[in-house]
């Protein structure tokens, strides 16, 4: 009995003891808790990843070629930059060879905005609702004119005597250098392809200007805004053309938006064309265009554009663009 007792406590003893080695070894390899500082190795850092804004969508504007490429991008530059500056967002520049072109981006939501001739705007306003934002004033006023022009030396003095002449058209759809100056001829008893010897377009109205004075066509039709302003940089062409008739005045070319715009740019885009006078870089832009300001324009404005268009379109598809 004696022996069985000696035994087991030898056992006993044998188990505290390998609880006590082992918890001497795992002191020793490191599996109990460290007093040592973590170390942090700077130079391998890497900088936390930063969070990218969504890309900031331009807005897309077009202008209706009423002057030439070049022309243009001068011109309408420094009013771009403007509004580049008051909205806080890209504004890219869009151009086509044709009025038409311009209307169908804005169908088609390809741009936001536009410049567009008198006729573009009728007929935008009537196919898918193109809608005004404002309108631009110079010397006072929202109107211009259709001016016959024919070079500085020719005896002409009336659309009359242009007949049998080479004659310059600016676009299918302009009021100033296509319908107007085929209303003309209509009251003469005839048509464009019969009374002229040739016709052609320009694509532009400050294209056509030059091709009266370089003596490439007899005669042409412009915007006399665009007139003016020619004039005003190129003080030769005064020595170059002649003005023969200036037409009734129309509602100046609007800048329009599409009906799609949502409210809240619609109304920021208009206040800031409608309080560029009030603010010097402002200023300086409408000046670059020979613009007063822009004003506010019902579309009332343009019925008698409507009148016109409607009389001279039956008489229109003998001239092909």
């Amino acid at each position: 009995m004696a022996l069985q007792r000696a035994i087991e406590m030898s056992a006993i003893l044998r188990h505290s003891f390998s609880w006590q080695v082992l918890l001497i070894v795992l002191a020793v390899t490191g599996c109990a808790p460290s007093t040592q500082p973590n170390v942090i190795n700077l130079a391998a850092l890497e900088p936390l990843p930063v969070a990218r804004s969504a890309e900031v969508v331009p807005l897309r504007v077009a202008v209706a070629a009423v002057i030439s490429p070049q022309g243009t991008a001068e011109s309408y530059g420094a009013l771009f930059d403007y509004l580049s500056d008051r909205l806080n967002r890209p504004v890219e520049l869009v151009q086509r060879r044709t009025y038409a072109e311009v209307n169908e981006l804005l169908r088609t939501g390809e741009i936001d905005v536009a410049f567009v001739c008198t006729s573009a705007y009728i007929a935008g306003h009537d196919e898918f609702g193109m809608e005004l934002l404002a309108a631009p004033q110079v010397n006072g006023e929202s109107v211009y004119y259709s001016v016959l022009i024919v070079p500085a030396h020719s005896p002409a003095r009336s659309m009359a005597d242009l007949q049998g002449k080479v004659f310059a058209f600016t676009d299918p759809m302009s009021t100033s250098g296509r319908i107007y100056p085929t209303s003309l001829v209509l009251d003469l008893g005839s048509t464009p392809e019969q009374f002229f010897s040739r016709t052609f377009y320009t694509y532009s109205h400050d294209d056509a200007i030059h091709a009266v004075a370089d003596g490439v066509a007899d005669g042409a039709a412009v915007d006399s805004l665009v007139l003016e302003f020619a004039l005003a940089r190129d003080p030769t062409l005064t020595n170059r053309v002649r003005v023969i008739h200036r037409s009734p005045a129309f509602g100046i070319p609007p800048v329009v938006i599409r009906p799609d715009t949502r409210p809240q740019l619609h109304a920021e885009l208009q206040d800031i064309l409608l309080t560029m006078a009030d603010d010097p870089h402002g200023r300086e832009a409408l000046a670059r265009l020979g613009y007063d300001g822009f004003v506010l324009i019902d579309d009332s404005a343009y019925n008698s554009v409507r009148d016109l268009t409607a009389s001279v379109t039956p008489f229109l598809a003998d001239i092909q663009p």
